[in-house]
């Protein structure tokens, strides 16, 4: 039986939501470049997976963080996934901007938060973790409680498992970079001499430049 993990990457890798360019990389809005480019809002598009996702997130967050007393979706990405969710779960939904609003309240939280609540955060994917952590940031500053964030993707760097863990906030994702470049490798979208490319991308993703 295969892996949630595997499961998914094999169904983004379908949609091609994920694209693998080991010579021909992808400059991020950070200024790296990156032979691997993920985009988890294709799956938007699609209602059998779109549904997928939003069932899957439901069962990790029933098994894994219990009572929940709201949803929070970090911004843009992770709104309509959240919105989903939290329907399905008859709970209420907020959503976080990564700055505050520049004109009528100048809201960084949209929606209403209590003091006191326990909120799961829901997130597009996972990089270096800055943005999403400056949402559970707001949040606590609310005088709420992060309970865990999920994620469709993360990336794994080691900066973001050691933000995570400074943050003492518990990740779940639905799939992984590993998990990616095992169904990509499966189904030769990649092929062996792509795998130490990658890799060596994905130990220092800030100083990696294409090998021409």
């Amino acid at each position: 039986m295969k892996t949630l993990e595997k499961l998914f990457a094999e169904k983004l890798l379908r949609i091609k939501a994920i694209k693998l360019q080991p010579a021909n990389p992808f400059t991020w809005a950070s200024g790296w470049k990156s032979p691997f480019y993920c985009d988890n809002r294709k799956t938007l598009s699609y209602p059998a997976l779109r549904n997928f996702v939003k069932l899957e997130i439901c069962r990790i967050i029933e098994e894994r963080f219990g009572e929940v007393d709201a949803i929070a979706g970090v911004a843009t990405g992770a709104i309509p996934q959240g919105a989903l969710v939290a329907d399905e779960l008859n709970l209420p939904f907020v959503y976080v901007r990564s700055t505050p609003k520049d004109h009528g309240l100048e809201n960084l939280i949209e929606g209403e938060l209590r003091p006191g609540m326990k909120v799961v955060v829901i997130e597009d994917l996972i990089s270096t973790g800055g943005s999403s952590l400056k949402a559970v940031d707001a949040i606590r500053n609310n005088g709420c409680e992060v309970i865990g964030m999920v994620a469709s993707f993360t990336y794994g760097f080691p900066v973001s498992v050691e933000a995570f863990k400074n943050a003492k906030v518990t990740l779940v994702t639905l799939t992984n970079f590993e998990a990616v470049l095992e169904a990509a490798l499966r189904t030769e979208y990649i092929s062996e001499k792509d795998i130490p490319v990658l890799d060596a991308w994905r130990k220092d993703p800030a100083h990696w430049d294409v090998v021409k």
